[in-house]
C-alpha cells in the first residue's frame, strides 16, 4: 500500500505527469510497444529515482509493459509530493514523501522493496545499500540498472570488492544518457534552481565549479552564456586543459575561494569545500551542490564556524561567520537542481528513461545468464533511442550508401 504524504494533491500530480508526457516522444514510443508487447508481465519492479513528473511516467510506462511497480524517491528533498500522490492515484505502489528524515528516507525504501522485485532501477546507489542491510529483499532480483555517477562509483566498487550481488547496468554512461542528461540537463536545471532560488542575477558573477566532467561542462557553458566569470576547479589535467581551452580560468579551490560568488560542486566525492575556504570567502557568497550526495559542501563545518544560522528564504540558509560575514548555503547542500527546482526538462529525460526502460527489458531477458558485475549499455539500445528521439523531434539524418559502407570498411583507398 503507498505511503504519501497528501493523496488530496494527485490531481495537481496527475497533471504535471501528463504535462511531461507531451514531451517525451521516444518513451511514449516505448510505452506503446510495451503495452503490445507487456514484457513485464507477471514481474515486479523497485525503482528509486528522484520522485517527480519525469520519474513518474517512467514508473507508468513500465507498468503499461504489465509489471507490478513501487516506487520510491532517492533524495527526501527532490520527492514532489504532488507527484507521489498522483502516481499512487494512478495504480502505481509508491512511498516517497519530500523532507524526511534519514531514518524515514530508509524506512520508505525499505517498503519500496518489501514487494521483493525481480528488476531494481537504482538511482545513486541506495537500493543496494538497503538491500545490503535487508538481504531477505533481493531473493528474487534477476538485475537492474543504475542511474546516475555517483550511484555506478559505488557499482564499480561492490564488483571490484566481489559483493555485487546481482547484474547491474551502467545507465549513467549511455551515450543517449551522459552526453545529453549531464551535459544539457545538468547545465540548464542547475541554473534554473539557483536563479529561481535566489532571485538573483548572474551576469558579472564570478563562478566556480568544481569538477569539469559533463555536468561541470554543462553548467559552465550556461554560466558564460549568462555574462559570468567562470572559474573551473579539478584533479584531472586533462579535463582542466579542456577547461581552460573552452575559455574558463583554472586554479585551486584555494585560489578560487576568495573570488567566487556563487560555488557549483559537481564531482561525485567529498570535502571538495570545507572550512578554510568558508574562512575567506566573500560576504554573501552562494554555496551549493549538483553531486548526488550533500558531501560535497561541508556542512558540518559551515555550522560549527558560524556564530549564527539562520532561514533567508526557502532552501537558502544563512551561515553567520565571526567576522560578520554571512555564506549562503542552498537546499542543504543536496543536489540544487531538484532540491531547489524541477530537475531536468522532460525533453532530456526522455532520452535518459528511455536507456532505462529498455536496459530494464534488456536486463530481464538477460540477467540470468550475465555474471554479478556491472554491464555498459549495448549500443543497439543507444542507437535505438536516438532514432526514436530523433523522429519524435521531426529531424531526419543521411545514411551510407553500399559504397560508402565498403569504403570505410577497406584499408585500399
Amino acid at each position: 500500500m503507498s505511503n504519501v504524504r497528501d493523496m488530496s494533491l494527485a490531481e495537481y500530480g496527475r497533471m504535471k505527469i501528463e504535462w511531461v508526457r507531451d514531451f517525451m516522444p521516444a518513451l511514449v514510443a516505448i510505452r506503446e510497444r510495451f503495452e503490445r508487447e507487456k514484457p513485464f508481465a507477471g514481474k515486479k519492479i523497485t525503482i528509486s529515482i528522484h520522485m517527480e513528473a519525469k520519474t513518474a511516467f517512467l514508473a507508468l510506462c513500465l507498468a503499461a509493459g504489465g509489471a507490478e511497480v513501487h516506487a520510491t524517491g532517492c533524495n527526501p528533498l527532490s520527492t514532489q509530493d504532488d507527484v507521489a500522490a498522483g502516481l499512487a492515484s494512478l495504480g502505481v505502489e509508491t512511498y516517497a514523501k519530500h523532507g524526511v528524515d534519514a531514518q524515514e528516507y530508509k524506512q520508505l525504501l525499505v517498503e519500496a522493496l518489501s514487494c521483493k522485485p525481480d528488476l531494481v532501477i537504482d538511482d545513486g546507489g541506495d537500493i543496494l545499500d538497503t538491500l545490503n542491510e535487508h538481504p531477505e529483499l533481493a531473493v528474487n532480483i534477476i538485475g537492474g540498472a543504475e542511474e546516475t555517477t555517483t550511484g555506478i562509483h559505488r557499482l564499480y566498487a561492490r564488483a571490484k570488492a566481489g559483493v555485487l550481488p546481482f547484474p547491474m547496468m551502467n545507465v549513467n554512461d549511455a551515450k543517449c544518457k551522459h552526453y545529453y542528461d549531464n551535459k544539457y540537463g545538468t547545465g540548464q536545471s542547475v541554473w534554473d534552481a539557483i536563479m529561481h532560488t535566489t532571485n538573483l542575477l548572474v551576469a558579472g558573477k564570478t563562478v566556480v565549479i568544481a569538477g569539469y566532467g559533463y555536468c561541470g561542462r554543462g553548467i559552465a557553458m550556461r554560466a558564460k552564456g549568462m555574462g559570468a566569470d567562470v572559474i573551473v576547479t579539478e584533479i584531472d589535467p586533462i579535463k582542466a586543459l579542456e577547461a581552460s581551452m573552452d575559455g574558463c580560468r583554472v586554479m585551486p579551490m584555494d585560489e578560487a575561494a576568495p573570488q567566487g560568488d556563487i560555488f557549483i560542486t559537481t564531482t561525485g566525492c567529498k570535502d571538495v569545500i570545507v572550512g578554510r575556504h568558508f574562512k575567506v570567502m566573500k560576504h554573501n557568497a552562494f554555496l551549493s551542490n549538483a553531486g548526488h550526495f550533500n558531501v560535497e559542501v561541508n556542512a558540518e563545518e559551515l555550522e560549527a564556524m558560524a556564530v549564527r544560522v539562520f532561514k533567508r528564504r526557502n532552501e537558502i540558509v544563512g551561515y553567520e561567520m565571526a567576522d560578520g560575514r554571512v555564506l549562503n548555503l542552498l537546499a542543504e547542500g543536496r543536489l540544487v537542481n531538484l532540491a531547489s527546482g524541477n530537475g531536468h526538462p522532460a525533453e532530456i529525460m526522455d532520452t535518459s528513461f528511455s536507456v532505462q526502460a529498455l536496459s530494464l527489458e534488456y536486463m530481464l531477458k538477460n540477467g540470468a545468464n550475465l555474471d554479478k558485475k556491472v554491464y555498459e549499455v549495448p549500443q543497439a539500445i543507444d542507437d535505438e533511442v536516438s532514432h526514436l528521439k530523433l523522429n519524435g523531434a521531426g529531424l531526419k539524418i543521411d545514411a551510407l550508401t553500399p559504397v560508402q559502407e565498403a569504403y570505410m570498411a577497406g584499408y585500399i583507398v
